[in-house]
Order: structure tokens, then C-alpha cells, then sequence
């Protein structure tokens, strides 16, 4: 017996207008940006969303539950998704759907060699694209319901969950200015800016980037940390 709401719909058959209901899928992913996008997409599409930002947190979240279709974001603060989506492809019994996601569109063959059953270049913020990838990958019955087409497909992302990723980039710069954290962040602005389509903070990312590779200095991120909490302020109200 469902003990709460939620459960009682998720045990509904799917529709056409939410043909994920009944399925939860795990969003691994560090972008707040990034996962409020795929949180709209679930909840429209009705899947249940369970989000990790890292993979130790991923790992958590897969001995507690079990999803029907993993999201996996390539770029990661602890290491590749890459290494994720390897475990998971060998993994018995294997999840129905392992989906990579990354900004780069230049590492759909890793991810696919890795074991991903497809890839989505980001910004992901269709919702029709993802019913229809993610519904090729479970079982047949799925597979046959027809989505339901809807005026307005895409997603709009709370614009605060930006200053929420800037914020969180902005306080790697002030606690460690190492080589790996500067990539990182690098990776993780360059990624955010494709997202929400922002160029400036592209250019935060490009001048993280020049900093790596020169000789990384404290004083250096600490400015661009300000520069980048300074960006953050711009979106601290809807």
C-alpha cells in the first residue's frame, strides 16, 4: 500500500502526457542549473528525479535505490562520469538506460565506449527529446506509448540556481587554487555558460582556464573569485 502521495501516482500506468510515470531516474550531475532543467523535465514527463553531485554521492544514492535510467554528467568534482558509466554498464542486473550528458560533444564516443547506452549534448531542455531517448531504452510496453505534443516543450531553469553554481565555483577559487581545481572549475563555468547560454560567464571560465596554465597562484583565483561572485549578484533575484 503507497504510504505516501507521491508513491500512489508513481504507481499509475504511464500516458501520453506524463509516459515516465512510475520511473525514477538518477541525475548525477554538479550544475544546480543543470539538474533544476532535468527536475522539470522529470516532473512534466512524470518520472521521479533523484539527484547525486558527485560520484561518491551517486554511489550513495544507487545502494539505497534502484533507478530505472541513470543521467550521468561527464565533468564531475571527484573524478569522470566515465568511470560511473563503466561500473554501471558491467554492473548485474544492468540499469535499463545509461544516458551521458556533457557540453563537450567531443566525448560521445568515450561515452558510448564506455558502456552509455546514448548520448545528449547539454543544454538539455527539451522535454519531448528526453521522453523519446528515454523511452527507446526501457521495455517494450514503453516503448509503444505515443508523447503527447505540447506547445511549450522546452524548460526554463530558475535563473537563481546560476548564482548557486557560480557561488559554488567562486569558493573552490578561495579554498584551493591547485592544477585539478582550476581545471575543474574551468570545465564547470564553461559548462554552465553553454547551459544558460551566458557569455560572460564563458569569459570567467576562459580566464580560470588561462590561470591553469600558467603557474597557479592564490592571489590570482582570489580575483577571479570576486569577478565571479561580483556575475553571481546579477542573478540573485528571479
Amino acid at each position: 500500500m503507497p504510504e505516501t502521495l507521491e508513491d500512489l501516482v508513481m504507481m499509475q500506468p504511464p500516458t501520453a502526457e506524463r509516459p515516465l510515470l512510475g520511473s525514477m531516474i538518477l541525475v548525477v550531475e554538479d550544475s544546480r542549473h543543470a539538474c533544476e532543467a532535468m527536475r522539470l523535465i522529470c516532473q512534466r514527463s512524470g518520472a521521479r528525479i533523484r539527484r547525486a553531485e558527485s560520484l561518491a554521492s551517486a554511489e550513495r544514492h544507487l545502494r539505497t535505490y534502484r533507478p530505472r535510467i541513470a543521467v550521468i554528467d561527464l565533468g564531475l568534482p571527484d573524478g569522470s562520469g566515465l568511470a560511473l558509466i563503466e561500473r554501471l554498464a558491467s554492473t548485474e542486473p544492468r540499469l535499463e538506460g545509461i544516458i551521458a550528458t556533457s557540453g563537450d560533444e567531443s566525448l560521445r564516443e568515450a561515452a558510448i565506449k564506455a558502456g552509455a547506452d546514448t548520448f545528449l549534448a547539454k543544454p538539455l531542455l527539451s522535454v519531448s527529446q528526453f521522453q523519446q531517448v528515454a523511452l527507446a531504452l526501457l521495455p517494450d510496453q514503453a516503448r509503444h506509448i505515443v508523447v503527447a505534443t505540447n506547445a511549450v516543450d522546452d524548460v526554463t531553469p530558475d535563473p537563481i540556481s546560476l548564482r548557486d553554481d557560480l557561488s559554488l565555483a567562486a569558493e573552490l577559487l578561495r579554498v584551493e587554487a591547485d592544477q585539478a581545481t582550476l581545471d575543474y572549475v574551468a570545465g564547470f563555468l564553461a559548462g554552465i555558460a553553454k547551459c544558460a547560454d551566458q557569455p560572460r560567464i564563458a569569459e570567467l571560465g576562459d580566464m580560470v582556464r588561462q590561470l591553469s596554465t600558467n603557474a597557479p597562484d592564490q592571489k590570482s583565483a582570489h580575483a577571479i573569485a570576486l569577478r565571479i561572485e561580483e556575475e553571481a549578484t546579477a542573478f540573485e533575484t528571479v
